[in-house]
């Protein structure tokens, strides 16, 4: 389907006031293992069926897929993309690094995006051509030049039967950036990652792995405030891509042949 997505914006910011305020008032409750070291909290389910349901109604030509039960709906070449509480460990620790994560793609692209932490009470949101904001504020990369300068964050090492194996390129990654920046950061969440990215926070992000509940929103975010999002090979970013690199265009390059050194 053909639209502007800024029209959809308030929706977005609609969908993520229902589901701050079940993140910020309910607590965890039972917690449902989907793996090792990997987990949900009836705040994830909460989250995703109020978000689910309240576009349904609002967007039906829209499909939905969301991270704790996948596609509901197919839709007609748009697509939101839920993570209904990205950093769920953080959350379970009283870390206030969580929250939830919205995107809309359009085929393979990210066009959109909304992401909300309640416990920072802090509101990012962006529409394709329409810049990003923090709290309604305009917000743009940073200006760093030189690696010695930059702080990075990397995504979360792997769990699970394969995580060795997974595991080797990001140690390794670990280590050579350890070398070179000023900081190497691991918030536990690729949403604030990616949205501090485009906030100037800090200069970059490295994640070997690519969801589009997780990168969805925080891609447009980080787009829209100036920074470039890659592939590993250095390729424009789409829910397809193999992993997510995003960084104020200075430090682009450097980063990617780093990255793709320790690989």
């Amino acid at each position: 389907m053909t639209l502007d997505t800024r029209t959809l914006l308030p929706i977005a910011h609609h969908a993520a006031n229902l589901a701050a305020d079940i993140i910020r008032t309910k607590a965890p409750g039972i917690i449902t293992t989907k793996g090792d070291r990997d987990m949900a909290t009836e705040v994830d389910y909460a989250v995703e069926h109020a978000v689910r349901d309240f576009l349904s109604r609002e967007t039906p030509e829209i499909g939905f897929l969301g991270e704790e039960e996948g596609v509901s709906s197919p839709g007609d070449g748009l697509m939101w993309a839920l993570d209904p509480l990205d950093g769920t460990a953080n959350f379970l620790h009283g870390i206030p690094l969580c929250g939830v994560s919205l995107g809309l793609v359009d085929a393979e692209t990210a066009r959109l995006g909304v992401i909300d932490f309640p416990f920072l009470d802090l509101r990012y949101g962006a529409a394709e051509g329409a810049g990003a904001t923090a709290n309604d504020r305009p917000i743009q990369v940073s200006e760093t030049r030189d690696l010695r300068a930059a702080i990075v964050a990397m995504g979360d090492y792997a769990v699970g039967s394969d995580a060795s194996e997974r595991n080797r390129p990001r140690l390794a990654l670990t280590q050579e950036l350890a070398a070179r920046v000023q900081r190497v950061r691991m918030f536990g969440s690729a949403a604030v990652d990616l949205a501090w990215v485009a906030d100037g926070r800090i200069d970059a992000n490295i994640m070997l792995s690519n969801q589009p509940w997780d990168t969805a929103a925080g891609v447009t975010i980080a787009r829209e405030a100036g920074a470039t999002v890659v592939d590993l090979d250095g390729s424009p970013h789409t829910i397809a891509a193999q992993a997510t690199i995003a960084a104020n265009p200075h430090l682009i390059a450097d980063l990617v042949n780093l990255t793709t050194h320790t690989q």
